[in-house]
């Protein structure tokens, strides 16, 4: 589903309303893109061995002068490493915007109860969710459209908030 592109606006609308992330997640259950699944501690740990492997891509490519294919390989990592999170309640996606809609849901520091925020060390902060859509939008011009010139300083920022946002998914299944 290439058309999900999310803008800043957007973002905000689902963070403030827990009822139109409810109603998504549910449509996307009933569509079966959002399956209920047993914990699979082996599956939330190959997402965090692709994340990583993704980020050895990334590097790769900065070194070759890919630029383009390293912004995609920064999204592929955060993106695994959401799908490890999601995860650890029981849920897989085949959406980039319902894995995004439970990420805001189940880790995002509002509509939590006081048990979920207890047993989480850390949680997904509003930077964290605004930089998987940033690097998602980033990742879908770098892949469909035709522009190759972008800069290692562009890269090699998106790069660092990859390898950030990887961390502290470590980090909140370490403290699970």
């Amino acid at each position: 589903m290439r058309n999900f592109k999310m803008q800043k606006y957007e973002l905000n609308t689902y963070i403030d309303s827990p009822e139109l992330i409810n109603e998504r997640i549910k449509e996307f259950v009933k569509d079966k893109i959002i399956k209920i699944e047993q914990i699979d501690n082996t599956q939330i740990q190959g997402h965090i061995l692709k994340s990583e492997h993704n980020l050895k891509f990334v590097n790769d490519n900065i070194k070759m002068l890919y630029f383009d294919w390293a912004i995609t390989g920064c999204y592929y990592a955060s993106y695994h490493s959401a799908l490890a999170l999601i995860m650890t309640k029981g849920f897989s996606s085949k959406n980039h915007l319902a894995t995004l809609l439970l990420l805001i849901k189940e880790f995002y520091n509002k509509g939590l109860n006081r048990e979920d925020i207890q047993s989480l060390a850390s949680l997904l902060d509003y930077q964290d969710i605004l930089f998987y859509v940033e690097s998602k939008n980033k990742r879908e011009d770098a892949t469909y459209s035709t522009k190759t010139n972008y800069t290692k300083q562009d890269v090699e920022q998106l790069r660092i908030k990859a390898t950030l946002f990887i961390s502290k998914v470590k980090d909140i299944l370490k403290n699970k």
